[in-house]
């Protein structure tokens, strides 16, 4: 699995939004993490659509967590990010005519487990600066 720029961003805008529980504007995250401005509005669209975001209009308003940045997992986020989290194109749902008799399926399979496992071990507060 090759994690894009998308889901970079994603969990980029993520801990921006997991450093403070006040809301934020999407001008100020973008800025502060260095991506441009329009990527930015489509990925927080998605975020928001997942629920991972909640937003609010007007003077104060802007974008927050839904929930505390130790109830996600840099898995879902990245579910929620990318087209697919598999490492090989026949792995995935959409599968392959030849899965039935491929030798190789299982090892993509477990791979595809091991990487999702291993990506939910890690939650959003654990991606936070350390306190010192």
């Amino acid at each position: 699995m090759i994690v894009s720029t998308k889901g970079r961003y994603a969990l980029h805008i993520m801990t921006e939004l997991a450093k403070s529980g006040d809301f934020q504007s999407l001008k100020g995250i973008a800025e502060e993490q260095g991506i441009p401005h329009k990527y930015a509005e489509t990925i927080m669209t998605a975020l928001v659509k997942a629920g991972f975001v909640e937003g609010s209009r007007g003077k104060n308003g802007g974008y927050r967590l839904a929930r505390a940045p130790e109830e996600y997992t840099v898995a879902e986020i990245l579910s929620e990010a990318e087209t697919t989290m598999s490492a090989s194109s026949c792995s995935g749902e959409s599968g392959c005519p030849n899965a039935g008799k491929c030798p190789t399926l299982p090892i993509w399979r477990a791979l595809d487990e091991t990487v999702y496992n291993f990506l939910s071990g890690y939650t959003l507060a654990d991606l936070l600066p350390k306190e010192e």
